[in-house]
């Protein structure tokens, strides 16, 4: 929007810089978490030691030990797994235009689920042990994304009907979900001792299992898919008025869809895979934006991004103290925060 001389009417330049401002004092925000999420556990570190050791001001090697070995690496793993939830959640809310759209709601994570535990035990891509090791995480991944391919697929058939509501299509999601987790107790149930516990156990979300390996490999997945969808933002946007709007402005809706929701599915592969089932970050982080800085998706996309990593981040930090020495899988407690809003947005519907 401009005025004639090319300068941008105030209103305007207010609007997009309190959506901005949200989103820095976000990021601000975000980074009193990671220092807090590395200074907690067994072993406590003062805030002011954390941030001397990351900028390379050694303190004692026992601290190095622990911060770089051990909790940045989960703590990446949290921002990378919140990032990636949080854009597939945006992305299939757009996409299928339904409210309670994420890999997890829908059914993906766990189909994604299935698949990496079929390639742990019948193809030898992890090992057993006291926990579940990916050697091959490619195939693991591969098999993932094929499962949770599977899943989309049958979601994208059934939105092409038009009397599938949000909520037909949120049952239907709970309904693929169920088969995948089935499939996943058939597995179960020929299982050894040994893998039966390794495999529930892996189910939980875990973000230490990630090493830095793990970590480079869903960063540049991660950041690929989040360019590709920022970069169709204002196709997202037009999506949202409608189908046949969008048709008007020039977008290819069903082309769109079809790579938006693949793109999306192997987002919920590749961190199920690696770190377990991770539910309604995708879900609630979108929603807390979109009540600060609605749905404009060149600042909801963004924005959601630094929700997904604060509310992944924050749990899992809680989940580590919050019972100590005990730590609660982190999936337990997004679970807790997921599930009413869940519930809320289900029965109350979804109004623009």
């Amino acid at each position: 929007m401009h005025l004639k001389d090319g300068s941008h009417p105030t209103a305007y330049i207010q609007y997009t810089r309190s959506k901005i401002r949200a989103i820095l004092l976000g990021c601000l925000l975000l980074f009193f978490i990671i220092i807090i999420s590395i200074s907690v556990g067994p072993v406590f570190i003062p805030p002011d030691e954390v941030l001397k050791t990351l900028m390379g001001i050694s303190v004692t090697e026992k601290w190095d030990t622990i911060i770089w070995d051990i909790r940045l690496p989960e703590v990446i793993a949290g921002i990378i797994a919140g990032v990636g939830l949080a854009i597939a959640g945006v992305a299939m809310q757009s996409i299928l235009r339904n409210p309670l759209g994420e890999p997890y709601t829908l059914g993906i994570s766990s189909a994604a689920a299935f698949g990496a535990a079929f390639s742990v035990m019948f193809l030898s891509s992890g090992k057993v042990g006291d926990g579940i090791t990916i050697l091959n995480p490619y195939l693991t991944t591969v098999v993932a994304f094929a499962f949770s391919l599977l899943a989309t697929v049958m979601i994208l058939v059934l939105s092409r009907y038009r009397a599938a509501s949000p909520e037909v299509m949120v049952l239907a999601g709970v309904a693929i979900g169920s088969l995948f987790v089935a499939a996943r107790m058939f597995l179960e149930y020929f299982a050894s001792d040994i893998e039966l516990a390794s495999i529930i156990f892996w189910t939980f979300g875990d973000l230490s299992r990630a090493g830095w390996d793990e970590i480079w490999l869903m960063s540049i997945v991660i950041f690929i898919i989040a360019m590709y969808f920022y970069h169709h933002r204002w196709s997202f946007n037009a999506i949202d008025a409608g189908d046949e709007t969008a048709q008007s402005l020039g977008v290819d809706v069903k082309r769109v869809r079809l790579v938006g929701m693949v793109a999306a599915s192997f987002l919920a592969a590749i961190i199920t895979s690696f770190l377990g089932v991770i539910g309604f970050v995708g879900l609630v982080a979108p929603h807390m934006v979109r009540r600060i800085i609605g749905d404009d998706n060149r600042y909801l996309i963004p924005g959601s991004c630094v929700a997904g990593a604060i509310m992944l981040l924050g749990s899992d930090t809680v989940a580590r103290v919050i019972m100590a020495p005990t730590v609660i899988p982190v999936s337990i407690l997004t679970a807790f925060l997921g599930v009413p809003l869940f519930l809320y947005l289900l029965l109350k519907g979804w109004t623009r």
